[in-house]
């Protein structure tokens, strides 16, 4: 049986934490089922954490991350955006009941004047929001229309207070039945960068990726469940080094005799030297694409559409665009 142990490093995404878990061992971390399917051109990967000891194992809380894996999303393609739109409102929908008696508070984590993390402020701006038009519409509209909240409270480091104390107030005084919260997420694969986005729902912890972890939004700290929908905007350095590092040693082994003791070593041998090596020297360091502003507006759109799909299903587009 497979000696598997917690994992040491940060990473927002579930699927990653189970693949450092599960490292080489051919059976599944303990605890966890993944299954996964493709759907118009988007690789759906579903990870049920559903023990103690998987949660233990994969520094996840119980529940279930939906990972929708788009790299080409990169490259700007319209219809690649629409696939995305679609399967991302689908999988909302699964999670988020219909009825348009439930209100909901969509959060927009995150910091406007940093790019990179600039992204659930940017989706809170292009949503529909309700809350206060219930006496001003005509009523045809009203039965037809979900009461949506919605703001961007910003970081510890802007307003001086805790996020998660401004949510807890918003949600005691404006009683919302749920809480979508929405994030910058920090990955290790540059495969995902804006390529991946990530629904759960166990909530979220801000910064947790990045080793500035703060307190948890979720159901036992605000009161109501809370659905977390993340993008990874930035990789860790170290991941890019360890990467490059173990790609080389695979594809040059048998022309280079350094590469092919590097292979030797193994995957995980790889990255302790790298850390031992290069750890001080990169420490926390943060990559993003060049291009991030674009790429950012245009996930922005793309996660307010779906959201705006998923809230109002008994409004016409035409009436809320």
């Amino acid at each position: 049986m497979a000696d598997f142990r917690p994992i040491q490093v940060s990473t927002d995404m579930a699927i990653e934490a189970r693949d450092i878990v599960r490292g080489d061992a051919h059976e599944e971390v303990p605890g966890v089922r993944v299954d996964r399917k493709n759907d118009q051109g988007v690789e759906i990967t579903r990870v049920n954490v559903f023990t103690d000891e998987g949660a233990r194992l994969m520094g996840k809380p119980q529940g279930h991350y939906i990972t929708l894996d788009v790299p080409q999303f990169r490259e700007r393609n319209a219809q690649v955006r629409k696939g995305l739109i679609r399967v991302l409102t689908e999988e909302l929908k699964n999670l988020i009941p219909e009825t348009v008696e439930r209100t909901v508070l969509v959060v927009g984590l995150g910091n406007w004047n940093a790019t990179p993390d600039a992204l659930g402020p940017r989706v809170v701006e292009r949503l529909l929001v309700t809350r206060h038009l219930t006496g001003v519409v005509p009523d045809d509209i009203r039965q037809r229309m979900r009461s949506v909240a919605a703001v961007a409270p910003g970081v510890l480091g802007t307003t001086g207070i805790e996020t998660l104390d401004m949510i807890k107030g918003i949600v005691n005084e404006s009683g919302p039945d749920l809480v979508i919260a929405v994030d910058a997420l920090a990955a290790r694969s540059l495969d995902r960068l804006l390529g991946s986005v990530q629904i759960a729902d166990t909530g979220i912890h801000p910064g947790s990726g990045v080793g500035n972890r703060r307190q948890g939004l979720n159901q036992d700290t605000v009161g109501v469940p809370v659905v977390a929908i993340g993008v990874c905007t930035v990789v860790q350095a170290m991941s890019i080094a360890e990467e490059a590092v173990h790609l080389l040693a695979q594809e040059l082994a048998n022309d280079v005799k350094f590469y092919k003791i590097l292979e030797e070593l193994g995957e995980s041998n790889q990255k302790g030297l790298m850390q031992e090596v290069l750890g001080e020297r990169l420490g926390e360091l943060m990559v993003t694409p060049k291009e991030i502003d674009l790429l950012i507006n245009d996930m922005a759109d793309v996660l307010a559409e779906a959201l705006n799909r998923t809230l109002q299903p008994r409004l016409d587009r035409s009436e809320w665009i």
